[in-house]
């Protein structure tokens, strides 16, 4: 005979032959038919199951002869037959004439006999297996116990069907444990709810009813309505010392703490697991609660669980796990820590939840409120402390939420952690949790804390709309922080001071109201490779003497810079994208250093890089380009170095020198300026050595305003205007550069400026090679001037530099030439070059202070006029670009240009500090 079990089946059966005996489904979802585990039955099996018992074999449902009778049935007075013989007749297959006196009247004639006069027990075993309906064979079994449940369902396979009915057992299950869902317990510590339909079991209800079995129950004043060997308790520290009692029993028997006993385990679970105790809807507000042991707290309820059972304390900690309860859990309950506002007691060493040295409970799914305005309210302390903390909901706690300290570890996963007075979590002193999937969020304070050397692995956690920064790192603490996304923080993202370390990788950090990272006194965190944007101030604020790794990241779309170093701090920035600033890129100033590396810094409001205020950072190898201002600027002492750059296409630009600064700037290459390639003035200096500048629209290198900058060994081309514009008193230092192709002079020098030019190479010019102008002088010596279109070198009138040793060859002197041939020099001016020329002006056509006319036109299209000779200088003929009222007689039509200008355009200079 097949054992007792709880396993499922489900298979066809015949229903009553009563109108030709189909066969028709059971309403259960089960199929299979094998034999499950055994459940020993008890010695005195009563009522049917008994006669079922006496008659069921293994060729019981067999045709043709009668089933085997056993002696008691052969003893059985002759003629007494079922009394369901008057109302339906027997099944040919199992109905054979009896032996001598016994009744051969046809079924529906024969005489109503009682249970008084003797029944026959095959035909009652008959009926009972094949004959009664299975409606009510159903409503018979749904008041059975568990146990009895199984012994029915070995008497044969439709038995066994019939008694692994889902709904069967789902209202036996919800009987003992009230849950809405199976709860699968398929491992110690181990139990999620399952809906039915998303189930691997046949029937998931008998499997959960299996795998619970083995617990004992918390249920106050509850009376069981059928006999069981489930065990009920009013209080949870009855049940506790239930389990102590008969774990020692069963240390010695082999037995569990559970409802089979100590001489045998029966449901083959308690040898296995830790005790198992099921608490039930209420409140537990008497019971202080130290577990030391292996024991399985959970919450028993309809509905929301959690919410059903409430465990709380005015005095001592609520749940306290001690060295021990390496098994130990906790789970779908609340834990309540509400201290008496009148009691003298001290309650900052009391929490909700307490986990001390050398143990590793398991708490899941708990609710955890704490009224303590001194005590956190989960604490886990002490080496050896290892919880797991698991989709708890642990919020509206009048101090910290979660704290873990002195070399505790543990995994922290799932969790909601809100609206908390204090930090969503403190790490301290040496402890590394690993946390992750976490969604810390509307702290009163500052989401997570890690401090006074507190380590960590945080994942994957969600931390938001705190008060204070999402994540904060002090005093050597050294988290690990991967995966995370920090946003909509009141003040910051993340916030490293007082020598904090940490990694701070993959995470996105964005839309805080202070800046994304904030990094100080001689902090070093390594920050790499994470999104940071959207910033309503800066991306990453360096500052104090703060120090760290900045790499990998992508930043953009913050207010203000989207790195900013100052006041002595010294970080390594290197490999970001930094773009699409509302503000500007890199912003050094008030003593910042640094090493900017290979970074890629393009597309903000304002320049690209600020370096000022005495502040002294390397930017080597990064490529700075398509600013809506310049690319880098050095202003109010600004010093540094700039070397091997790329810096293109700036609105402004490329480079700005101002107010005292002096920066190195070597091996760039800078082109595509809008406003130029290099701007020095106001007094600004700087090195510039080795670098390219070319195809700017304006000058490669201006230098104005009492500025004195040193150019060595530059190479100075295809500049859309001149190559170097010296004006305003400007100086400057120019030697051994290349200058050449450039639209306008190789070097103009005007207006009070006195630079010194030595051992350049200034050639192929489409203007002239030198022209000095506007009461400027020079220096000039040893350089190479040849191959321009215009000229060598170009004086102006009153103008007498100093030349020596200059070489000034192969000059096309096409000015000269346009002169003899009778030609208007606009013809080879057009209004975008100044030849160098005489140049004058008509009286009789009434021309302005701001028109010159050539030679040629004057001889020719102002023939007897009132002219008068102005001098020999830079300009373009107005007469040639028909801006006079007489069209000019020596060239083709007049071309509209607006006034002439005898210097090139001044540039632009940067609004930065306006908008600062």
């Amino acid at each position: 005979m097949p054992s007792a079990s709880f396993s499922s089946s489900r298979s066809y059966v015949r229903r009553s032959r009563r109108k030709g005996g189909h066969r028709i489904p059971l309403p259960s979802r089960t199929q299979s038919s094998e034999p499950c585990e055994s459940v020993p039955c008890p010695n005195n099996v009563t009522g049917s199951a008994m006669a079922a018992t006496a008659c069921a074999g293994p060729s019981g449902s067999g045709g043709g002869g009668s089933p085997p009778v056993p002696a008691a049935a052969a003893a059985t007075t002759a003629g007494h037959h079922s009394p369901y013989d008057l109302r339906r007749k027997s099944p040919p297959a199992y109905h054979e004439p009896g032996p001598s006196g016994a009744c051969s009247l046809p079924a529906r004639k024969r005489p109503r006999t009682s249970l008084s006069q003797g029944v026959d027990v095959c035909n009652v075993s008959q009926y009972l297996q094949y004959e009664l309906p299975d409606e009510v064979l159903l409503c018979i079994l749904s008041h059975l116990t568990e146990r009895d449940l199984c012994r029915v369902a070995q008497v044969c396979k439709r038995f066994n069907t019939i008694a692994n009915d889902t709904e069967l057992w789902k209202s036996l299950y919800q009987s003992v444990f009230e849950y809405d869902a199976p709860l699968m317990h398929p491992a110690s510590c181990q139990f999620d709810f399952v809906a039915p339909e998303d189930c691997d079991a046949d029937n998931p209800w008998k499997d959960s009813f299996r795998q619970l079995y083995y617990g004992i129950h918390v249920r106050p004043s509850y009376r069981p309505r059928r006999e069981t060997r489930i065990k009920f308790f009013n209080t949870i520290r009855s049940a506790l010392e239930y389990v102590e009692e008969h774990a020692g029993a069963a240390c010695g028997a082999g037995g569990g703490a559970c409802g089979c006993g100590p001489s045998a385990c029966t449901c083959r679970r308690g040898a296995q697991q830790p005790a198992l105790l099921f608490v039930h809807a209420g409140l537990y507000q008497e019971e202080c609660l130290a577990i030391d042991t292996d024991v399985q707290l959970i919450g028993c309820a309809p509905g929301n669980v959690a919410e059903s059972v409430v465990l709380e304390r005015e005095a001592e900690s609520t749940l306290t796990f001690a060295e021990g309860a390496n098994r130990a859990y906790a789970g779908h309950m609340t834990l309540k820590f509400s201290p008496d506002a009148t009691s003298t007691m001290q309650h900052h060493k009391h929490y909700c939840l307490e986990v001390s040295d050398n143990c590793s409970p398991t708490v899941d799914h708990c609710i955890i409120r704490s009224a303590s305005v001194v005590g956190a309210a989960v604490c886990v302390s002490g080496a050896g402390a290892n919880p797991v903390i698991k989709h708890c909901d642990i919020s509206d706690c009048e101090n910290v939420g979660l704290y873990v300290t002195d070399y505790a570890q543990g995994a922290y996963q799932d969790n909601e952690i809100s609206r908390n007075a204090l930090a969503g979590i403190w790490v301290k002193n040496f402890a590394n949790p690993i946390m992750r999937r976490n969604h810390i969020h509307h702290g009163r304070d500052v989401g997570i804390f890690t401090f006074e050397n507190g380590l960590g692995y945080f994942e994957a956690n969600d931390i938001h709309n705190n008060r204070i920064a999402g994540f904060e790192v002090k005093a050597g603490a050294n988290p690990t922080v991967v995966h995370c996304e920090i946003h909509h923080g009141q003040t910051g993202g993340i916030y490293v001071h007082e020598s904090g370390l940490g990694q701070f990788i993959d995470n996105k950090i964005h839309s805080n109201n202070f800046a994304g990272v904030w990094i100080t006194s001689n902090s070093n965190p390594t920050i790499r490779r994470n999104e940071i944007y959207n910033g309503h101030q800066g991306g990453v604020y360096i500052f104090g003497e703060g120090r760290g790794l900045i790499e990998h990241n992508n930043i953009y779309g913050n207010a203000l810079a989207g790195i900013q170093i100052r006041t002595n701090s010294d970080p390594i920035v290197r490999h970001n994208k930094i773009h699409h600033g509302q503000h500007g890129g890199i912003y050094v100033h008030e003593k910042g250093q640094g090493l900017i590396e290979e970074n890629e810094v393009y597309a903000n409001t304002l320049a690209g890089v600020w370096i000022t205020t005495g502040s002294t950072p390397v930017l080597r190898r990064n490529r700075i380009h398509s600013g809506k201002q310049v690319g880098v600027y050095f202003y109010d002492n600004g010093h540094g170095k700039l070397e091997d750059n790329d810096i293109f296409n700036h609105l402004y630009s490329g480079v700005q020198i101002r107010t005292g600064s002096n920066p190195v700037i070597r091996g760039n290459k800078i082109w595509g300026g809008q406003n130029g390639g290099v701007l020095v003035y106001n007094g600004g200096l700087g090195l510039l050595e080795q670098n390219e500048i070319f195809d700017n629209a304006m000058a490669g290198v201006w230098i104005k305003t009492d500025s004195n900058p040193t150019l060595k060994r530059n190479k100075i081309f295809d500049g859309r205007d001149g190559g170097i514009c010296i004006f305003n008193g400007g100086k400057g230092v120019l030697e051994e550069n290349d200058i050449f192709r450039n639209a306008q002079a190789g070097v103009l020098i005007s207006t009070q400026s006195h630079p010194v030019l030595r051992r350049n190479r200034i050639f192929d010019g489409l203007a002239a090679g030198v022209e000095i102008t506007n009461n400027a002088t020079a220096t000039l010596e040893h350089n190479q001037i040849f191959n321009n279109r215009f000229g060598g070198l170009c004086l102006a009138s009153g103008v007498s530099p100093l030349v020596r040793g200059n070489k000034i060859f192969s000059n096309q002197d096409a000015v000269e030439k346009a002169v003899g041939g009778g030609q208007c020099l606009y013809k080879i001016s057009s209004y975008t070059s100044f030849p160098m020329h005489d140049f004058y002006r008509c009286q009789t056509c009434n021309t302005t202070d701001r028109n010159a006319i050539c030679v040629n036109c004057i001889k020719t299209c102002h023939s007897g006029h009132d002219v008068e000779f102005i001098r020999h200088d830079r300009f373009f003929c107005d007469c040639g670009a028909g801006t006079l009222s007489n069209q000019c007689q020596l060239q083709g039509e007049p071309t509209q240009d607006t006034d002439t200008l005898y210097d090139s355009a001044a540039p632009m200079e940067s609004h930065t500090l306006m908008v600062n």
